[in-house]
């Protein structure tokens, strides 16, 4: 980059920055910025709040700080008209307008399809006007709660499946920033989601994950990612990977508007056979009732010490993770210690990368065929769209040889995903079962593999920040169902730590 182009980026936040402390943001003083999903019900229901000034907040702040952010790939151009319908009903005291997210503006990932005025590309201009065939499963649920969609929010260019490097970067928006170092990696796939809600351009996001792109975002964003079991959400109407490995699941700036979020959008979906095997999980009551400040008492947490590149890429050091030790066992946990997963180095070797490969080909080409109406229908077509649009693309800066790569494969190995299944029976599952663990523990997303081949859930809660500024996150991972323990775990080092701060852009 240009010494022009840093000074204009820097001019740009200046500006920023100089109108948002402008402007006081409270609505008969109730302050937005921050506020929880429960702080807006309040003051919903104390008359110091409506829908529409929620949504002409987050606009305002969109218009303002995504022109240096890039979090935001477009806003829902009828979010003002959804706003207004959820403002009628509160005041017709309709049942769903006194609970969830009724009136609450949500942004979605660029790959989660809405049926409406929006577009859902991946980031990626080759999907620019095509027509999806309905709303996406988890978006159909976010409606009937009454949640007002807000907009697309950006991502790593399909989900990360193009290209790994770099984190944050599609087509369609540029390179998304970290708000709280703009020169740090977002990570992604879900950088959008992570980003936007860091810096308080929507209330709360839903993103994905495959492998590592809700829990990665969310600890360099400092802010709150559920990774949930495969299945436990629906995945049809997301453009797709893995069937195996895809889930759908929110990120915010705290553990209770993750739950939230969650409440909302788990359950059954006849488009998604995974649901059904899933939802035997989902706890009689919601979520909501395990949000408590003394979760810790009593269970029993993993500390692996055999992970692949652990602490090469989480800005707070091993020594300030290793202190909320500390904090775990003062909440009451039992910290059982330097265990090893067995076949670690396998679970980062080339065969999961294979699967996937095979998967997105087979995956993709069924999402495409099922458009109502596209300028690609199968991977080839993307890859030749990339190639004939390499300007906009970035083929020459970015290439697409992942998409290269699952073009090449020819269907999927069976083997391949009996050996995946039988690495995840003899390793993690094994270990959580033996020392009878309610959680791993790990810094960052160190554990992601893991989870990912696994189909198995995490939460990442924001616990540091370096000295440059840079956050890091604490990461909670269990097994199949276990987000009720997970999410025990998760609020109450939440509740003990409150770390978290408001990002400070800086450069």
């Amino acid at each position: 980059m240009s010494i022009h182009s840093h000074i204009f980026t820097l001019f740009l936040l200046l500006l920023a920055l100089l109108l948002s402390g402008s402007i006081p943001i409270t609505g008969h003083e109730f302050s937005i910025k921050e506020a929880t999903v429960h702080d807006f019900r309040m003051a919903f229901k104390q008359n110091k709040l409506t829908s529409r000034k929620l949504v002409r907040f987050y606009l305002g702040e969109i218009h303002k700080l995504n022109p240096i952010l890039r979090g935001v790939i477009e806003v829902n151009p009828d979010a003002l008209l959804q706003a207004d319908k959820a403002d009628k009903e509160r005041k017709a005291k309709s049942l769903r307008s006194l609970e969830g997210l009724h009136g609450i503006p949500i942004l979605l990932k660029d790959n989660i399809a809405t049926k409406d005025k929006m577009n859902t590309t991946a980031g990626s201009f080759a999907l620019l006007k095509s027509v999806v065939p309905r709303d996406a499963g988890v978006v159909r649920k976010l409606r009937k709660a009454g949640a007002i969609i807000l907009g697309k929010a950006s991502l790593s260019e399909w989900a990360g499946l193009r290209f790994v490097f770099p984190y944050g970067w599609c087509a369609r928006t540029g390179q998304g920033r970290n708000p709280y170092v703009l020169s740090a990696t977002p990570c992604g796939s879900s950088s959008g989601s992570a980003i936007s809600v860091a810096a308080n351009l929507a209330a709360v996001s839903l993103g994905t994950e495959t492998m590592g792109s809700i829990l990665c975002p969310s600890h360099f964003n400092s802010v709150v990612g559920i990774k949930p079991t495969v299945g436990l959400t629906s995945r049809a109407g997301v453009v797709p990977i893995s069937p195996r490995q895809d889930t759908v699941g929110p990120i915010c700036r705290t553990v209770s508007d993750a739950v939230e979020v969650l409440d909302v959008i788990v359950g059954f979906d006849k488009r998604d056979k995974a649901t059904r095997t899933a939802s035997k999980y989902i706890p009689r009551g919601g979520y909501k009732q395990f949000l408590n400040a003394n979760g810790l008492k009593g269970k029993r947490l993993g500390i692996v010490r055999n992970l692949p590149y652990m602490f090469e890429n989480v800005s707070v050091q091993p020594q300030v993770f290793e202190h909320h030790f500390h904090t775990l066992r003062q909440g009451g946990a039992v910290l059982v210690d330097h265990l090893k997963i067995a076949n670690i180095d396998v679970f980062f070797g080339s065969t999961g990368v294979e699967a996937l490969e095979a998967e997105l080909k087979i995956s993709l080409n069924a999402y495409l065929k099922e458009l109502v109406a596209s300028p690609v229908r199968t991977l080839a077509d993307v890859i030749a769209f990339n190639n004939k649009f390499s300007h906009l693309e970035k083929v020459k800066e970015y290439g697409q040889d992942i998409f290269l790569q699952a073009e090449a494969t020819n269907g999927i190995n069976k083997k391949t995903l009996l050996k995946l299944a039988r690495l995840s029976r003899n390793g993690f599952e094994k270990l959580m079962k033996e020392h009878k663990l309610d959680a791993l523990v790990t810094p960052g997303s160190d554990v992601r593999t893991i989870l990912a081949i696994g189909g198995f859930p995490g939460i990442s809660v924001p616990a540091g920040y370096d000295s440059k500024g840079v956050p890091s996150g604490i990461c909670f991972g269990g097994l199949k169902g276990s987000e009720p323990k997970l999410i025990e775990i998760a609020y109450s080092f939440e509740q003990a730590t409150k770390i978290r701060k408001p990002p400070s852009f800086k450069p």
